[in-house]
């Protein structure tokens, strides 16, 4: 099994202590998302788990316990996404010259292989341009050359929350010509920093500039890894376009803490009070589960 921590949060950012809890007892509760009050009893035992996938935007929280995984015999790397945007977009992430040293910490911690970057989305407006994202995408592959094999972008897909998370600010889809455009400055700027560039769901073919459709729950990655061959059957529950293996999920929508205002797994009015049920010591990331889900 494959564990996803987390496509719905930010679980290193924002609930490392309660992960950690969770790998010492050795499970975790979920809700299902469509079902909430549907919860299920999901194994973190190094014989069950093959690998853990983190994401997330801030591992500070996180990095003085990583040995406590290596201990446990369970494998992991991490999905770091690092953009350029300022305090309008992502209202409480810690400056960007702090993530930028803590993702060279992370990187000398487990080793560039297990530290994916992405800039993701690419965001366009009248003054987020194209020139724009390619004077920052250099400087941040400057700033982590050495730290990373791998870049994965992705351009602003409009999800309902994305929507109403960012009405007023006129976001629109990227046009085709324009991320060609950006495809193009992004491949030639990774080349030169050795960096293997991805493209993550994107329906536009960018093979011209060597850039290959990505996985971010990667079979080939984890098998390198772990060192062995798994059978991982490809995600069919995710999006279009979306190559990633199958994985078991253990985080929770509308609880992430990070304030990205384009992100499609958190409604802020609903945040804010989830976050205030979570208990550490809970084997359920959102709140406690009834008596009969689960011992904690």
């Amino acid at each position: 099994m494959i564990l996803s921590a987390s496509r719905r949060t930010d679980i290193p950012a924002c609930y490392s202590d309660w992960f950690f809890n969770r790998v010492k007892a050795g499970f975790a509760l979920v809700r299902n998302p469509f079902f909430p009050v549907r919860i299920s009893r999901v194994s973190l035992a190094p014989e069950d788990v093959d690998c853990i996938v983190f994401w997330t935007k801030n591992p500070a929280p996180m990095l003085g316990r990583l040995g406590e995984l290596e201990r446990a015999g369970l494998p992991f790397y991490f999905q770091f996404t690092l953009t350029p945007y300022g305090g309008g977009l992502e209202r409480s992430l810690p400056p960007k010259r702090e993530i930028v040293e803590t993702f060279r910490r992370l990187s000398r911690a487990v080793g560039p292989e297990r530290v994916v970057w992405r800039y993701d989305p690419v965001i366009c407006t009248p003054e987020l341009t194209p020139a724009w994202h390619l004077r920052q995408f250099a400087r941040l592959c400057g700033a982590l050359e050495g730290c990373t094999r791998e870049c994965v972008f992705s351009f602003l897909d409009l999800y309902a929350k994305t929507r109403r998370n960012t009405a007023g600010l006129g976001l629109h889809p990227v046009p085709p010509a324009v991320m060609e455009h950006v495809a193009a400055g992004f491949a030639e700027t990774a080349a030169r920093h050795g960096l293997t560039l991805r493209a993550c769901c994107e329906s536009i073919d960018l093979a011209r500039y060597g850039i290959r459709p990505g996985a971010c729950i990667d079979a080939e990655k984890i098998e390198s890894i772990t060192g062995r061959p798994l059978r991982l059957r490809r995600d069919r529950g995710q999006r279009p376009g979306c190559n990633c293996a199958e994985s078991v999920d253990i985080g929770a929508y509308d609880t992430c803490r990070n304030g990205c205002v384009y992100c499609y797994a958190t409604d802020p009015r609903r945040a804010a009070g989830r976050a205030a049920r979570h208990d550490p010591r809970s084997p359920l990331l959102d709140g406690r589960p009834p008596k009969a889900a689960g011992a904690s």
